[in-house]
């Protein structure tokens, strides 16, 4: 079958056990795409003509008014038919080809009870270049792989640095926790993703991170502090409890030394002593901070995701300057996927 972009003289072929965006980037094709998960809704567009179905239904990340008006989103749509799909193609001008490459684990350090801070080494002679929010995956056994945002910038990519929160029996996960994995050999792919820093815009920025979403959220923030661009900047960054706040000095010091920062932290479990936000981080948000002139990157899990992109519209953000990264499970966990997101909606 094939798979014709409206806009533009590009096809490509799709396979019926493909979705149509691993065809595309098959293909060469960068189209727009950051979960994969059917949850960020970065992959939308608009079916001209021809017939989709969703192998594990309709994405999370989908509203019923959207499917209304023709839209799919093309990390979860499978053809049935050959194709016409209206979306805005990304161009490879100014973006790093993605490409395969072995790394080694340079340290492993410890952050949370359930979050530790990665460091990979790739190889002196390969150049790595990504912009500030994107990620890699690493490839597991079988083709299977697990994704990761990196949390620091491009200009300091000696060690890329990853957050990894730890999951219960998780195939990659959990024998970093338990076992001494300084050194093992990791097979990477990458940098890939559009959730990434907007260069050409000068407008406030507001970051709306849960849990490990703060990563490519940090990456973003040293990139614009280090490299002394004029950007004024606030972070909400939601979690549970205070022990959840692994990076809480980091980020105190980093608003400390700027003018153009400030840092919210929003616990949604807090202690008898804690004295700041409580309650969900988009609500804390939109209780504090009127939306009209922010340009906003809400990265995290799917319910924050979806509560961002439901209500931060209705209370004047302006949805074309809102950019979403959906920390999701794995595409082979998307039964304990949809029932994570459900239980924490």
């Amino acid at each position: 079958m094939r798979v014709s972009l409206s806009n533009s003289d590009r096809s490509f072929s799709v396979a019926p056990r493909q979705s149509v965006l691993e065809a595309a980037l098959d293909a060469g094709i960068n189209l727009p795409h950051s979960c994969k998960g059917g949850n960020c809704g970065a992959c939308r567009g608009r079916l001209i003509s021809g017939e989709v179905h969703y192998a594990n239904g309709r994405p999370l990340g989908l509203a019923d008014s959207e499917v209304r008006e023709g839209f799919i989103l093309l990390c979860q749509a499978h053809a049935r038919s050959d194709l016409s799909v209206e979306i805005v193609e990304i161009s490879s001008a100014g973006n790093a080809a993605s490409k395969r490459l072995p790394s080694r684990i340079e340290r492993l350090e410890p952050l949370a009870h359930d979050v530790l801070q990665l460091f990979l080494r790739l190889p002196a002679a390969e150049s790595f270049d990504f912009q500030p929010g994107q990620y890699i995956d690493i490839i597991l056994p079988a083709g299977r792989r697990r994704s990761f945002s990196i949390a620091s910038p491009p200009h300091d990519s000696r060690f890329l640095e990853l957050h990894v929160r730890r999951v219960p029996g998780g195939e990659f996960t959990e024998p970093l926790f338990s076992a001494d994995a300084r050194s093992a050999l990791l097979t990477i792919e990458g940098p890939l993703g559009h959730f990434v820093y907007r260069s050409d815009s000068t407008a406030p920025m507001l970051l709306v991170g849960g849990g490990t979403g703060l990563a490519p959220l940090k990456s973003i923030l040293r990139h614009v502090l280090e490299n002394a661009l004029n950007r004024e900047m606030i972070l909400y960054w939601g979690v549970r409890s205070e022990e959840d706040l692994y990076a809480h000095a980091e980020l105190v010091d980093l608003a400390g030394r700027s003018m153009n920062f400030r840092y919210e932290p929003v616990l949604s479990e807090p202690g008898a002593g804690w004295t700041g936000a409580r309650g969900w981080v988009h609500d804390a948000v939109l209780r504090d901070i009127p939306l009209e002139a922010f340009e906003i990157y809400a990265s995290g899990p799917p319910a924050m995701i979806a509560a961002v992109r439901e209500t931060f519209p209705r209370h004047g953000a302006d949805p074309g300057r809102m950019l979403f990264d959906s920390f999701d499970y794995a595409p082979d966990s998307l039964a304990r996927q949809r029932k994570t997101a459900a239980n924490e909606s």
